[in-house]
């Protein structure tokens, strides 16, 4: 079993649904116009891009508008986008700086043992022996493998590879994540 977590980011500009889960992901942030018939760059959040093509809604900035995405084509690191109702540079240019956003309920299923990120922050860890680390604060991502950030009550981190050897169980009903702690983990263990 792998655990293999995505970049799909939760911002602290978008709305949450009742079940603590928010309602909208960032996936990109739109940067300045590109030539004169309405294209904009957007440097990319999400390991999904692929999912961002003609006919598909987004969602711009802190209100939320709903856009239809008319072209899409790579550009440098990101992408060179186009919208439903911006076909001129001045027009587009509103939208400059805006986050793009998709809701959570249409993000891609991933394969099991897999996780977004946003479904891993703020998850309490506890070892095999049911003591509490602390929760899930940050997540680093190596190449390798991600690695979780754990904080307690008293501000220790606990940096806990996301491993098969060291990550037991994902419970997200539960919250909770099982660990095994690999010797040299912890200071005093």
């Amino acid at each position: 079993m792998t655990f293999k977590s995505s970049r799909l980011h939760d911002d602290n500009h978008s709305g949450s649904s009742p079940s603590g889960e928010p309602e909208f992901l960032v996936v990109g942030k739109l940067g300045k116009p590109h030539g004169v018939q309405g294209e904009i760059v957007m440097d990319i959040y999400t390991d999904f891009p692929e999912r961002l093509k003609p006919g598909e809604i987004v969602y711009i900035g802190a209100q939320f508008r709903p856009v239809h995405i008319t072209k899409v084509r790579p550009h440098s690191r990101g992408l060179l986008v186009s919208f439903d109702g911006y076909q001129t540079r001045d027009k587009v240019a509103e939208l400059r700086n805006s986050l793009v956003q998709v809701r959570t309920a249409d993000r891609p299923k991933l394969p099991q043992g897999e996780y977004y990120h946003h479904q891993l922050l703020g998850l309490q860890v506890v070892d095999e022996n049911g003591t509490i680390l602390g929760h899930i604060t940050a997540i680093l991502e190596t190449g390798a493998n991600d690695v979780y950030i754990v904080k307690d009550d008293k501000g220790t981190e606990v940096l806990i590879p996301a491993v098969e050897s060291a990550i037991l169980d994902i419970d997200l009903e539960q919250n909770q994540v099982r660990v095994h702690l690999l010797p040299g983990l912890l200071p005093d263990r």
